[in-house]
């Protein structure tokens, strides 16, 4: 709950982008989640900028979720401030390449691309969320991801209203993760390294990639795309599979029958019921063949003291 001086400064900073007590599975692609304290829409940088004075000042946490992908909210919601930075949305073609704010989305930034013939962003097609989201979790495909396209990344640190450039040098990319910012800080732009091709032949790969994707993914229920990491020279899926655990349900939530890496909300799933399937799928996996599966899914918000979340990316 946030106090109502607080309040008060969240609504003379923001306005009508700000909203308390939001129910957080309007914004999260399983559709589950608790109340966040409030949730802020920043419509500028420089509004963004205020804001995080505003949290600081108030002592108040903020946590980025971009459009809701790759994260479970728990079900008695997110302390402070949940920021969502759809009002960063310039796009354009530059000399060095394709400079995005971090509120582009997946679909945007593939158009964008696919029109004027630019190519080397093609592997981004189909996985959901906006750049800023992108990068933070070094998204992919097997055969390239993020930190193969990226030139440099704009930031804004805790504590800090200017605006830091970060080139590809300086960055620390590991699997589904970007690793060595300060804490807090939020990924604001990137800049892609493109080469020069035709909308055809661009188009042509964004929609193989599509395809096999549409063939192998359930995409037509709400889930939060993969859960677990691929552990070194196998996949978490045919691990999953391997136990006997694909179609395994706990109350609403189900492990996809369609892929073993994902977990389903069939209608009425709560977060505890998602983190019983994962809990079970960790545990199986790891009695039946010793390999011990790291959750690429963030888990966030207020956990009861008696959940398993053993490991420790999933309050990264």
């Amino acid at each position: 709950m946030i106090d109502p001086g607080a309040r008060r400064a969240l609504e003379s900073a923001l306005g009508d982008a700000v909203a308390f007590e939001v129910p957080m599975s309007r914004h999260t692609s399983l559709r589950i989640g608790g109340p966040a304290d409030a949730l802020a829409t920043p419509p500028s940088r420089e509004a963004l900028v205020t804001l995080l004075r505003v949290c600081r000042e108030h002592g108040l946490p903020h946590t980025v979720v971009g459009r809701g992908f790759n994260c479970l909210v728990a079900d008695a919601g997110i302390e402070g401030v949940v920021v969502k930075l759809d009002g960063l949305r310039r796009l354009e073609r530059v000399e060095a390449g394709v400079f995005a704010e971090a509120g582009v989305t997946h679909a945007t930034l593939t158009r964008f691309c696919v029109e004027r013939g630019l190519s080397g962003l093609e592997f981004g097609a189909g996985i959901p969320g906006v750049v800023g989201g992108w990068v933070a979790m070094n998204a992919g495909i097997g055969t390239r991801e993020v930190r193969d396209a990226v030139v440099e990344i704009e930031i804004l640190e805790p504590g800090s209203d200017a605006t830091l450039r970060m080139p590809r040098g300086a960055l620390c990319f590991e699997y589904r993760a970007l690793r060595g910012l300060a804490p807090g800080s939020i990924v604001v732009a990137a800049l892609f390294e493109v080469g020069e091709s035709t909308p055809e032949a661009v188009r042509a790969e964004v929609d193989r990639l599509l395809a096999q994707r549409a063939d192998s993914q359930p995409l037509n229920v709400p889930s939060c795309g993969s859960v677990f990491k691929n552990p070194e020279g196998d996949h978490a899926g045919r691990l999953i599979d391997a136990a006997g655990l694909k179609g395994e349900r706990a109350g609403g939530a189900q492990i996809s029958p369609v892929h073993a890496n994902f977990i389903a909300n069939t209608g009425n799933a709560t977060a505890r019921d998602v983190i019983e399937l994962i809990s079970r799928a960790r545990h199986v996996v790891k009695s039946e063949t010793g390999i011990e599966l790291e959750t690429e899914v963030r888990i966030l918000g207020r956990l009861d003291t008696d959940t398993d979340t053993s490991t420790p990316e999933e309050t990264r």
